[in-house]
């Protein structure tokens, strides 16, 4: 379920909303020698920018299993974080490369690359701590605030690149490397101190959530090993260049903390099989093979997740009982299991057993209502099953909650279309374009539900959306002019 394509790493993006700032025409201008520091306003608004350009460009994966893990655990780490000032996003990117970055505006990406590299939760953890810190101390406002101290010209030359590189990251990076060419080493120079700080602060909050603070320093220091005589290094290493005194630096703040033995993390390794099998590039056949292999030989970290990981090989090659079986062993040890529950939905759907997957999943929902892996997964079931009036009304109940899901947008113009309602088809059509940033698309896409619609209540509706649309489509120009 993944769409979209891009590059990018944590550089290049703060340059794109360098780019912005220098644009903006409401906000003050942060892009002229002697401006101030980027206020949190102004920080939500470039957050607001770059999540809709994310949506349109970035391969984000749109799986609610693995975002409620990512944020479960993202947020986790901001409750025990300091300075918190903004609310947090995180968000998957289907990218082989081993990154993670932070954005302006609470957003931090992870590339799936990530967790196929790292060995366990706390490493993982450790470099979202790490990320959550260059956040709160605001070290992209900060970086922001200095590029226009020293060269506002090459902000002006970087314009045209930034954006390019969302689209075409070969041609992107060109121009970048002939725009920073002047002033990399300062830039350079900048972020080590950064980086340092960033170090410091994650480990603590690291330990603070309660994973192990080693977590950072072993992710570090193996990645380091891994490409130390490599030419071309995984994007990580050119944001976070891992100097050996850093490396030394993050031994020494994690050995300060009490030792202790921490407990291997279920779902980390359930994520960690989801990404191998759903959003590898290894074929259903040899996920089976290396899943029996690891449960044959005793390879695994835990026995459930392999098992977990052969049943999603088992289903993508069309063995539908086979994974069904391995997935009700999984749901009766842990029956409130999200990964399980997800996976015997599936099944079930294949073998024409939705009935039997709507009553385990409405026994969740009853408790559970907003949880976008229960919800989504009963309305698909219920669409399924055919029965789609039920299934709009909980999914529209679930949209005035989570109006930012774009997966439930997707499913309800497709439950719209079939239930042949017009007006609310093109609505909702609006309201999925709405979050692509895509304004005056999603501005035609109501006028259509005009039309159709018989409703005075949603006419009424529909009229107001067309002026909050072209508002935000003038907000959004006025940060990429």
């Amino acid at each position: 379920m993944s769409k979209k394509s891009l590059v990018s790493a944590s550089f290049i993006m703060l340059l794109f909303f360098s780019r912005l700032s220098y644009a903006q025409n409401d906000l003050p201008d942060i892009g002229t020698v002697g401006a101030g520091a980027l206020s949190l306003e102004q920080e939500k608004e470039y957050g607001w920018a770059f999540n809709l350009l994310a949506n349109q460009s970035l391969p984000i994966i749109d799986d609610p299993v693995l975002n409620n893990y990512i944020n479960k655990l993202g947020q986790n780490l901001v409750t025990h974080a300091d300075s918190v000032k903004l609310p947090f996003d995180f968000f998957l990117i289907n990218d082989k490369e081993i990154n993670a970055a932070a954005f302006l505006g609470g957003n931090i990406k992870i590339n799936t690359g990530l967790f196929l590299y790292a060995k366990n939760e706390s490493e993982l953890a450790g470099v979202l701590a790490h990320e959550i810190a260059h956040i709160t101390q605001r070290h992209l406002a900060r970086m922001l605030e200095q590029q226009s101290l020293n060269n506002p010209a090459s902000m002006a030359a970087m314009a045209g690149s930034i954006l390019l590189a969302l689209v075409s990251p070969a041609a992107g990076i060109a121009a970048l490397t002939t725009s920073l060419a002047v002033n990399a080493q300062m830039q350079i120079n900048y972020t080590r101190l950064h980086e340092s700080e960033a170090d410091r602060i994650g480990i603590q909050t690291l330990y603070n959530a309660g994973y192990d603070p080693d977590g950072m320093a072993n992710f570090f220091n193996k990645l380091a090993q891994k490409y130390q005589y490599t030419s071309v290094p995984p994007a990580i290493l050119s944001t976070h260049p891992l100097t050996e005194t850093r490396l030394a630096d993050a031994r020494l703040r994690a050995d300060q903390f009490p030792k202790k033995k921490y407990k291997v993390s279920l779902d980390y390794q359930l994520s960690k099989a989801r990404i191998i099998v759903r959003f590898g590039k290894i074929s259903a056949k040899t996920a089976i093979n290396y899943y029996q292999n690891q449960l044959k030989n005793n390879r695994y970290v835990i026995k459930s997740s392999a098992q977990y990981g052969l049943a999603l090989a088992y289903f993508n090659n069309k063995e539908t009982q086979k994974a069904h079986d391995i997935g009700l062993k999984l749901l009766q040890e842990m029956p409130n299991n999200l990964f399980y529950l997800d996976l015997i939905t599936d099944t079930s759907i294949q073998l024409k057993k939705t009935k039997f997957a709507i009553n385990l999943l409405l026994k969740e929902y009853q408790l559970h209502p907003t949880n976008a892996v229960i919800t989504l997964n009963l309305v698909i079931a219920l669409r399924a099953n055919k029965l789609n009036q039920q299934a709009v009304k909980i999914l529209s109940h679930f949209l005035r909650k989570k109006p930012q899901n774009i997966l439930a947008h997707l499913i309800a113009i497709d439950i719209y279309k079939v239930l042949k309602n017009k007006a609310k088809e093109h609505a909702m059509r609006a309201e999925y374009l709405a979050l692509l940033g895509k304004f005056r698309d999603a501005s035609e896409e109501i006028g259509s539900a005009l039309i159709y619609t018989q409703s005075t209540l949603d006419r009424a509706r529909y009229s107001a959306k067309i002026e909050i649309y072209l508002q935000q489509d003038l907000r959004l120009q006025s940060l990429q002019k």
